[in-house]
């Protein structure tokens, strides 16, 4: 069982985590036959790509070829892959920063003896939107607003059965909770988000986990970095008994090819946050003490090599 103390300096460690990333203008886009010179930041792992295209779009706004178009027609790719805005930049980081994204998972080693591919090196495009792979965004911001909301909605109603948590918040809530994430505040942020955690004082009825597996592009799915998205109904407990679910428990559940063994990683290990985590650890503290900004644990998986 974490300790508050503990449970506290988690929370401290994975709210301050960040990345060095190095983002070039695409050639495509870029007027100056040797390109501009690259745009380098630490940015939060919590946050989001489109939160930075105001600034990138002034930094590379003198290289542009059209030099008219807006910053929301900004996205990212890594190594040709489109990044989904939607999810944040740690967990983009975590799933395709080991190797090359267009890899089958059989493919793809994991070796805590391989140095991290830092600082990430990212290219920003402003035209040529992939429109079969991302959803458009809009000059207010509204679009990656209401994504980041409906998340939290969805990650409310499974920990508590009902939307009521995230629906009873007042309007300055609200709106101070989507300016947090978008200032990156804790001292605003946390206050709202026990909120929603504690909203009906009751045992948390299911638990927000989301995996994600590289997979191998298909008819369907032709491009690569394809990833494959593992949802369930996941209870803080086993049924009809007290002991907590283990990350082991669930991922030998959902994923026993990958997780034979609900104590040891074999052939796969589960990542969060730039860390291995343990297969015994309670995924309810995770819940509790980790979770993204939108509440949900975000889980890559990557092979074992």
């Amino acid at each position: 069982m974490t300790t508050p103390k503990d449970l506290k300096n988690l929370q401290e460690s994975v709210w301050n985590g960040s990345l060095p990333l190095e983002i070039r203008l695409s050639p495509s886009d870029c007027r100056v036959y040797d390109q501009a010179d690259p745009y380098l930041i630490h940015y939060h792992r919590l946050s989001y790509l489109p939160l930075l295209l105001p600034r990138l779009h002034t930094f590379f706004h003198p290289f542009l070829i059209d030099p008219v178009i807006p910053s929301q027609d900004g996205w990212f790719s890594f190594e040709g892959v489109p990044l989904k805005w939607h999810y944040p930049i740690g967990l983009l980081y975590d799933l395709f920063s080991g190797s090359s994204p267009s890899q089958a998972p059989n493919q793809r080693p994991f070796s805590e003896d391989t140095p991290d591919p830092l600082p990430w090196k990212l290219v920003l495009h402003f035209t040529e939107w992939p429109d079969e792979q991302l959803v458009r965004l809009d000059a207010e911001g509204k679009v990656l607003h209401d994504a980041f909301i409906n998340s939290v909605k969805e990650a409310d109603f499974l920990r508590n059965g009902t939307g009521k948590g995230i629906m009873t918040l007042s309007k300055d809530d609200s709106t101070q909770l989507w300016k947090a994430v978008q200032d990156h505040d804790f001292a605003t942020y946390n206050p709202i988000a026990q909120k929603l955690l504690h909203a009906q004082g009751a045992p948390l009825r299911h638990l927000p986990l989301r995996i994600y597996l590289p997979s191998s592009p298909s008819v369907t799915e032709p491009a690569s970095g394809h990833l494959k998205v593992v949802q369930s109904l996941i209870t803080p407990s086993l049924p009809n008994s007290r002991e907590q679910q283990t990350l082991g428990m669930v991922l030998h559940s959902l994923l026993p090819s990958l997780f034979p063994s609900r104590r040891t990683p074999i052939l796969a290990k589960p990542m969060l946050h730039g860390a291995v985590v343990p297969m015994g650890a309670s995924v309810e503290e995770l819940v509790r003490g980790v979770s993204y900004l939108d509440g949900w644990i975000h889980l890559g998986v990557m092979m074992i090599g």
